[in-house]
């Protein structure tokens, strides 16, 4: 079914592996060769359907021992984001208080405007005003969109 020996095996013994992670749940009073049979065909449809989006992405053929890349993020990457951070909390620590407050409440907690003001004891036009202000300071000072 899947045109390589290897493959073949790999697929077998992946579905080996489901019904023993499966096999409390089993029915003891029926054979086991149909649903590893099932199990197996199973197996190797995934992978059929596996090398069809690869070549369909235009990936190449299809290779399970190829290292899959990592979602995670490279370490400049990372280094990068911290430092960007370290940035912007300092900017916001040099906002005066008013407008760190309205910054902080809506764009680092969520809440609503209406929160806000409830909160601050202001208007929502005055936290919008705040807000804004705020954003324009970090904006001068080149640290995008907060």
């Amino acid at each position: 079914m899947l045109g390589s020996t290897e493959e073949a095996e790999d697929a077998l013994q992946t579905a080996l592996a489901s019904t023993w992670v499966a096999r409390a749940k089993l029915d003891p009073a029926k054979p086991i060769a149909a649903y590893l049979t099932t199990v197996t065909l199973n197996k190797c449809r995934d992978r059929l359907r596996r090398r069809k989006v690869a070549q369909l992405l235009r990936i190449g053929s299809f290779d399970p021992e190829l290292p899959i890349a990592s979602d995670e993020p490279g370490t400049e990457t990372v280094v990068a984001d911290r430092q960007m951070l370290y940035e912007v909390s300092r900017a916001i620590e040099r906002l005066p208080v008013r407008l760190r407050e309205a910054l902080v409440l809506v764009a680092v907690e969520g809440r609503s405007h209406r929160e806000v003001s409830q909160l601050l004891g202001v208007t929502e036009k005055t936290v919008e005003t705040r807000l804004y202000r705020a954003r324009q300071r970090l904006r001068e000072k080149k640290l995008g969109s907060v």
